[in-house]
Protein backbone atom coordinates (compact mmCIF):
# COMPACT_ATOMS: atom_id res chain seq x y z
CA UNK A 1 0.00 0.00 0.00
CA UNK A 2 1.43 3.38 -1.01
CA UNK A 3 1.56 5.92 1.81
CA UNK A 4 0.80 9.10 -0.13
CA UNK A 5 0.98 11.32 2.94
CA UNK A 6 4.75 10.77 3.27
CA UNK A 7 5.50 11.51 -0.40
CA UNK A 8 6.67 14.78 -1.91
CA UNK A 9 3.84 16.77 -3.57
CA UNK A 10 5.07 16.13 -7.13
CA UNK A 11 5.50 12.40 -6.53
CA UNK A 12 2.11 12.24 -4.84
CA UNK A 13 0.50 13.73 -7.96
CA UNK A 14 2.01 10.95 -10.07
CA UNK A 15 0.71 8.26 -7.74
CA UNK A 16 -2.76 9.81 -7.50
CA UNK A 17 -2.82 10.04 -11.28
CA UNK A 18 -1.86 6.38 -11.68
CA UNK A 19 -3.83 4.43 -9.08
CA UNK A 20 -7.45 4.12 -8.20
CA UNK A 21 -8.46 4.62 -11.82
CA UNK A 22 -11.04 2.50 -13.61
CA UNK A 23 -8.93 2.75 -16.75
CA UNK A 24 -6.63 0.06 -15.35
CA UNK A 25 -3.41 -0.32 -13.39
CA UNK A 26 -1.01 -1.09 -16.23
CA UNK A 27 -1.01 2.34 -17.81
CA UNK A 28 -1.79 5.53 -15.93
CA UNK A 29 -4.63 7.79 -16.90
CA UNK A 30 -2.17 10.34 -18.27
CA UNK A 31 -0.39 7.84 -20.53
CA UNK A 32 -3.68 6.47 -21.84
CA UNK A 33 -4.75 10.03 -22.64
CA UNK A 34 -1.44 10.86 -24.31
CA UNK A 35 -1.53 7.70 -26.44
CA UNK A 36 -5.09 8.41 -27.57
CA UNK A 37 -4.21 12.02 -28.34
CA UNK A 38 -1.22 11.00 -30.46
CA UNK A 39 -3.34 8.51 -32.39
CA UNK A 40 -5.98 11.18 -33.00
CA UNK A 41 -3.51 13.82 -34.18
CA UNK A 42 -1.72 11.29 -36.38
CA UNK A 43 -4.97 10.18 -38.03
CA UNK A 44 -6.71 13.56 -38.30
CA UNK A 45 -3.68 15.40 -39.66
CA UNK A 46 -0.92 13.01 -40.71
CA UNK A 47 -2.87 10.15 -42.27
CA UNK A 48 -5.50 12.49 -43.72
CA UNK A 49 -2.76 14.60 -45.37
CA UNK A 50 -1.14 11.46 -46.79
CA UNK A 51 -4.46 10.22 -48.21
CA UNK A 52 -5.11 13.64 -49.70
CA UNK A 53 -1.64 13.73 -51.24
CA UNK A 54 -2.10 10.29 -52.79
CA UNK A 55 -5.39 11.42 -54.34
CA UNK A 56 -4.56 14.97 -55.42
CA UNK A 57 -0.77 15.45 -55.31
CA UNK A 58 -1.17 18.00 -52.51
CA UNK A 59 -1.11 17.49 -48.75
CA UNK A 60 -3.96 19.98 -48.36
CA UNK A 61 -1.93 21.90 -45.78
CA UNK A 62 -2.19 25.61 -46.60
CA UNK A 63 -0.81 26.97 -43.34
CA UNK A 64 -2.21 29.71 -41.15
CA UNK A 65 -4.73 31.96 -42.90
CA UNK A 66 -4.35 35.75 -43.12
CA UNK A 67 -1.42 38.07 -42.64
CA UNK A 68 0.48 37.96 -39.33
CA UNK A 69 -1.44 39.86 -36.68
CA UNK A 70 -4.81 39.63 -38.44
CA UNK A 71 -7.81 38.03 -36.78
CA UNK A 72 -7.66 35.04 -39.14
CA UNK A 73 -3.98 34.56 -38.39
CA UNK A 74 -4.60 34.75 -34.64
CA UNK A 75 -7.26 32.06 -35.00
CA UNK A 76 -4.82 29.73 -36.74
CA UNK A 77 -2.10 30.33 -34.17
CA UNK A 78 -4.57 29.82 -31.34
CA UNK A 79 -5.61 26.49 -32.87
CA UNK A 80 -1.97 25.32 -32.90
CA UNK A 81 -1.58 26.49 -29.30
CA UNK A 82 -4.67 24.52 -28.34
CA UNK A 83 -3.25 21.32 -29.81
CA UNK A 84 0.10 21.90 -28.11
CA UNK A 85 -1.61 22.46 -24.75
CA UNK A 86 -3.66 19.31 -25.26
CA UNK A 87 -0.51 17.24 -25.79
CA UNK A 88 1.25 18.94 -22.88
CA UNK A 89 -1.61 18.20 -20.44
CA UNK A 90 -1.02 14.43 -20.03
CA UNK A 91 2.76 14.83 -20.06
CA UNK A 92 2.66 17.46 -17.31
CA UNK A 93 0.20 15.37 -15.30
CA UNK A 94 2.30 12.23 -15.59
CA UNK A 95 5.49 13.87 -14.32
CA UNK A 96 3.63 15.63 -11.51
CA UNK A 97 3.82 19.20 -12.79
CA UNK A 98 0.06 19.75 -12.58
CA UNK A 99 -2.59 18.00 -10.48
CA UNK A 100 -5.45 16.09 -12.02
CA UNK A 101 -8.80 17.33 -10.77
CA UNK A 102 -11.49 14.95 -9.53
CA UNK A 103 -9.14 11.95 -9.45
CA UNK A 104 -11.66 10.09 -7.27
CA UNK A 105 -14.84 9.97 -9.31
CA UNK A 106 -17.49 7.50 -10.49
CA UNK A 107 -16.58 5.22 -13.40
CA UNK A 108 -19.54 6.63 -15.33
CA UNK A 109 -17.59 9.82 -15.95
CA UNK A 110 -14.73 7.84 -17.48
CA UNK A 111 -17.19 5.99 -19.70
CA UNK A 112 -18.68 9.30 -20.80
CA UNK A 113 -15.21 10.70 -21.52
CA UNK A 114 -14.19 7.65 -23.56
CA UNK A 115 -17.49 7.79 -25.43
CA UNK A 116 -16.96 11.45 -26.34
CA UNK A 117 -13.40 10.79 -27.50
CA UNK A 118 -14.42 7.78 -29.60
CA UNK A 119 -17.40 9.56 -31.16
CA UNK A 120 -15.34 12.68 -31.82
CA UNK A 121 -12.52 10.73 -33.44
CA UNK A 122 -14.85 8.71 -35.67
CA UNK A 123 -16.86 11.80 -36.59
CA UNK A 124 -13.76 13.80 -37.48
CA UNK A 125 -12.48 11.11 -39.84
CA UNK A 126 -15.95 10.65 -41.36
CA UNK A 127 -16.36 14.37 -42.04
CA UNK A 128 -12.85 14.63 -43.50
CA UNK A 129 -13.51 11.68 -45.81
CA UNK A 130 -16.76 13.28 -47.00
CA UNK A 131 -14.86 16.41 -48.01
CA UNK A 132 -12.76 14.42 -50.47
CA UNK A 133 -10.59 16.67 -52.62
CA UNK A 134 -12.06 19.79 -50.98
CA UNK A 135 -10.40 19.00 -47.64
CA UNK A 136 -7.87 21.63 -46.58
CA UNK A 137 -6.02 22.88 -43.51
CA UNK A 138 -6.25 26.63 -43.87
CA UNK A 139 -7.73 28.86 -46.57
CA UNK A 140 -6.21 29.95 -49.90
CA UNK A 141 -8.22 32.99 -51.11
CA UNK A 142 -7.55 32.28 -54.80
CA UNK A 143 -8.35 28.57 -54.67
CA UNK A 144 -11.79 27.21 -55.58
CA UNK A 145 -13.09 23.99 -54.01
CA UNK A 146 -16.38 22.16 -54.29
CA UNK A 147 -19.13 23.11 -51.86
CA UNK A 148 -19.63 19.93 -49.82
CA UNK A 149 -23.14 19.18 -48.54
CA UNK A 150 -23.13 15.40 -48.12
CA UNK A 151 -22.59 13.22 -45.06
CA UNK A 152 -22.56 15.25 -41.83
CA UNK A 153 -22.48 18.43 -43.93
CA UNK A 154 -26.18 17.86 -44.55
CA UNK A 155 -26.87 18.89 -40.94
CA UNK A 156 -23.86 20.99 -39.89
CA UNK A 157 -21.73 23.37 -41.95
CA UNK A 158 -18.53 22.71 -39.99
CA UNK A 159 -18.76 19.13 -38.74
CA UNK A 160 -14.99 18.59 -38.61
CA UNK A 161 -14.61 21.41 -36.11
CA UNK A 162 -17.70 20.24 -34.21
CA UNK A 163 -16.32 16.72 -33.86
CA UNK A 164 -12.88 18.07 -32.92
CA UNK A 165 -14.44 20.02 -30.06
CA UNK A 166 -16.35 16.92 -28.94
CA UNK A 167 -13.03 15.03 -28.91
CA UNK A 168 -11.31 17.81 -26.97
CA UNK A 169 -14.15 17.86 -24.44
CA UNK A 170 -13.77 14.11 -23.99
CA UNK A 171 -10.03 14.40 -23.39
CA UNK A 172 -10.60 17.23 -20.90
CA UNK A 173 -13.12 15.09 -19.01
CA UNK A 174 -10.79 12.08 -19.16
CA UNK A 175 -7.83 14.04 -17.73
CA UNK A 176 -9.13 17.29 -16.21
CA UNK A 177 -6.37 19.72 -15.33
CA UNK A 178 -5.47 23.33 -16.02
CA UNK A 179 -3.71 22.53 -19.30
CA UNK A 180 -6.45 20.35 -20.77
CA UNK A 181 -9.03 23.00 -19.88
CA UNK A 182 -6.84 25.70 -21.45
CA UNK A 183 -6.53 23.51 -24.56
CA UNK A 184 -10.31 23.12 -24.87
CA UNK A 185 -10.83 26.86 -24.36
CA UNK A 186 -8.16 27.75 -26.94
CA UNK A 187 -9.60 25.34 -29.51
CA UNK A 188 -13.12 26.64 -28.99
CA UNK A 189 -12.01 30.24 -29.49
CA UNK A 190 -9.82 29.32 -32.48
CA UNK A 191 -12.63 27.46 -34.22
CA UNK A 192 -15.01 30.39 -33.76
CA UNK A 193 -12.47 32.82 -35.23
CA UNK A 194 -11.43 30.53 -38.09
CA UNK A 195 -14.98 29.80 -39.20
CA UNK A 196 -16.48 33.26 -38.82
CA UNK A 197 -13.59 35.37 -40.11
CA UNK A 198 -11.70 33.09 -42.53
CA UNK A 199 -13.72 30.18 -43.89
CA UNK A 200 -17.23 31.62 -44.15
CA UNK A 201 -16.11 34.81 -45.97
CA UNK A 202 -14.03 32.68 -48.36
CA UNK A 203 -16.91 30.29 -49.09
CA UNK A 204 -19.32 33.19 -49.54
CA UNK A 205 -17.01 34.83 -52.10
CA UNK A 206 -16.31 31.54 -53.87
CA UNK A 207 -19.79 30.02 -54.06
CA UNK A 208 -21.98 33.08 -53.79
CA UNK A 209 -25.74 32.51 -53.50
CA UNK A 210 -25.34 28.71 -53.34
CA UNK A 211 -23.42 29.03 -50.06
CA UNK A 212 -25.77 31.70 -48.70
CA UNK A 213 -28.72 29.39 -49.34
CA UNK A 214 -26.83 26.51 -47.73
CA UNK A 215 -26.27 28.66 -44.63
CA UNK A 216 -29.99 29.42 -44.43
CA UNK A 217 -30.83 25.73 -44.06
CA UNK A 218 -27.85 24.25 -42.18
CA UNK A 219 -26.52 25.16 -38.72
CA UNK A 220 -22.98 26.37 -38.15
CA UNK A 221 -21.74 23.87 -35.54
CA UNK A 222 -24.94 22.15 -34.38
CA UNK A 223 -27.99 21.09 -36.38
CA UNK A 224 -30.46 23.95 -36.72
CA UNK A 225 -28.37 26.40 -34.67
CA UNK A 226 -26.49 29.27 -36.31
CA UNK A 227 -28.40 29.29 -39.59
CA UNK A 228 -28.17 32.51 -41.62
CA UNK A 229 -31.27 34.70 -41.75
Amino acid sequence: MVNKKRMAPAARMVVENSIGSPLGAVMSRSLVTLAALLVYVACAFGVRSWIHWRATGSTGFLGVSGVPGSLEWCGGVLFAVGIALGLAAPVAAHVGMVPTWFSQRPPLLDLLAVGLVAAGMAGTLWAQACMGASWRIGVAPTERTELVSKGPFRWVRNPIFSFMLVTAAGFTLLLPNVLSLASLTSLFAAVQIQVRFAEEPYLRRTHGEAYVDYCRHVGRFLPGIGRAR
